[in-house]
């Protein structure tokens, strides 16, 4: 009999960690809460984030909660490899099975780990990949498919996120420097 999948989402943590996605100001600390939140929250063994940088064409692990530092030592995932192309289709991708699944770049490293299966969502701003949310478990999971939507959710919402931030982070460098132009080069400027 083939076993149905139970949802392991409550709203009372939903709720809390969008709110956190909203409020925290510190994005370093935001990503660590959120990875420790969903592993906490979602029962689940591993969580992970990983952004994109397009200009090495490489994922880099962010942060994590559950995982060994030998596990973590892999390093960057380049996304030249055919098995990494589909990461950053901006599809959610889910690995059942880790044992039976050649779309794994590290099989033997998960099984190591006690990974079973794995989810990996997009995390996206309007139709830009800026990262991933990795989901690990140590169980063969059967996905719910309100836990998918709610995961889809909240790495829309830390895509929003990390956008803001580095939008914030681009203006203050302007102002600042912007600041430190002669004032002869400021008149017209309206500053």
């Amino acid at each position: 009999m083939e076993q149905k999948p139970t949802s392991r989402i409550h709203l009372r943590e939903f709720k809390a960690i969008s709110h956190a996605i909203s409020t925290y100001e510190d994005l370093t600390v935001l990503n660590q809460h959120l990875v420790e939140g969903i592993c906490s929250s979602f029962h689940i063994k591993a969580c992970s984030i990983f952004l994109y940088d397009d200009r090495e064409n490489q994922l880099f692990r962010v942060t994590s909660c559950g995982l060994s530092e030998e596990y973590l030592r892999k390093g960057p995932i380049i996304v030249d490899d055919n098995k990494n192309r589909e990461a950053l289709s901006g599809e959610v991708v889910f690995y059942q099975d880790l044992r039976n699944d050649g779309r794994v770049l590290f099989p033997e490293a998960a099984m190591a780990e006690g990974i079973l299966s794995m989810l990996s969502v997009p995390i996206k701003y309007h139709d830009h990949v800026l990262g991933l949310l990795k989901m690990y478990h140590s169980d063969h999971w059967i996905l719910h498919e309100d836990d998918l939507d709610v995961f889809c959710v909240l790495a829309a919402h830390l895509g929003l996120r990390i956008e803001h931030t580095g939008l914030r982070n681009f203006f203050e460098m302007v102002k600042t420097a912007a600041a430190s132009l002669p004032l002869r080069m400021m008149q017209g400027l309206g500053v």
